[in-house]
């Protein structure tokens, strides 16, 4: 149980950091991956990150070697409660009502996990058959990538709402989900007696080159994909796939048993069921940003000058002006006299 809080802690630290890390880094894409490692590898936070995130691998080795997978998922769920906190603190991430909700949702499936577990009585599986390994592992890649692919070519189309990230969490999830299986397995060879052997067995078995793939593909998906989208959302969905991933085909693979008693039963199934439904509380997109009022550091606008006024102009010719004869306008010219009217002057 230590183990597993342990490795919550150093997953969310390592997502954050790594966050916060790729948000002062230029645009970087799966399209480039060399330019990609180039950048993360060149920046002391995001190795600061990395590390944390290896570490948690090493914890996440302890757990699966104690307890049962279904179990050791609901526990690594509750890692959730811890991201979106750190988010909420060290990128300002802020969360909605749904995503409120999804945490109090986890905090209780923790709670029936916990209460699920009972010491000396749950079977730990140490091995499973390699072929079922890959016939689950093998086609769950291959839908993980093509998620992936399919999610950025949406991202590329114009006028398209900004996404939350589930389409890539659901991807990368899977990929975490074969990992996860793998890391189950790399832990049945961890024995304390016969280390050349038991690393000759390891090689021969799948369990090192499926996380060496899910390692490359998954950093490079991550984050490209944590670049773009918040944390406390994008790793929250990536969480509950993998958790659901590992725990349902997980105990099946490696023929792990149920709890006898019906009561812790419930209590394990309840909890693993809850702690997956979070997945369907997500947004799929985020809402369009709202302008916000300008920063008195932000410099005055400018006065904008008046639009020139344009002079009406007619293609009719301009009329002659009359001459001014000293007559009212509606009058007429003045009559010229006739003779015999009586004026003076006249014969």
């Amino acid at each position: 149980m230590a183990a597993a809080l342990l490795a919550n802690v150093l997953y969310s630290t390592g997502f954050v950091l790594e966050k916060r890390a790729l948000a002062a880094m230029p645009q970087v894409t799966v399209r480039q991956p060399a330019r990609l490692l180039r950048l993360v590898l060149g920046s002391p936070l995001w190795i600061g990150g990395s590390l944390a995130l290896a570490s948690g691998f090493g914890a996440q080795l302890v757990v699966y070697r104690t307890l049962p997978i279904a179990a050791a998922q609901g526990i690594f769920v509750s890692g959730l409660v811890i991201l979106v906190l750190l988010s909420s603190v060290l990128l300002g991430e802020e969360t909605s009502g749904r995503e409120r909700y999804a945490i109090g949702a986890i905090l209780v499936a923790l709670l029936m996990v916990v209460l699920s577990l009972k010491e000396g009585s749950d079977t730990v599986s140490r091995s499973a058959p390699a072929p079922l390994i890959l016939l689950v592992c093998v086609p769950s890649l291959a839908m993980g990538v093509w998620l992936y692919a399919s999610a950025e070519r949406r991202a590329r189309h114009r006028h398209r709402m900004p996404t939350t990230g589930v389409e890539y969490g659901v991807a990368v999830g899977l990929l975490y989900g074969v990992s996860s299986l793998a890391i189950k397995g790399v832990s049945s060879y961890l024995t304390s007696s016969g280390l050349g052997g038991a690393v000759v067995d390891l090689l021969r078995s799948p369990y090192p080159y499926l996380l060496l793939f899910t390692g490359v593909f998954g950093l490079v998906m991550s984050q490209a994909a944590l670049q773009r989208c918040r944390a406390s959302l994008i790793v929250p969905v990536c969480t509950t796939v993998t958790c659901l991933f590992t725990a349902v085909l997980g105990t099946l693979a490696f023929g792990e048993a149920l709890p006898e008693d019906p009561l812790r039963l419930a209590l394990r199934i309840g909890g693993t069921a809850l702690a997956v439904s979070v997945l369907l509380a997500m947004p799929k997109h985020d809402p369009p940003a709202q302008p916000g009022p300008p920063s008195q550091h932000d410099p005055p606008e400018e006065p904008q000058p008046p639009p020139p006024t344009r002079e009406l102009t007619t293609d009719e010719p301009r009329r002659p002006i009359a001459e001014d004869t000293g007559v009212p306008a509606g009058q007429g010219a003045a009559a010229s006299p006739r003779k015999g009217d009586g004026r003076p002057g006249e014969y």
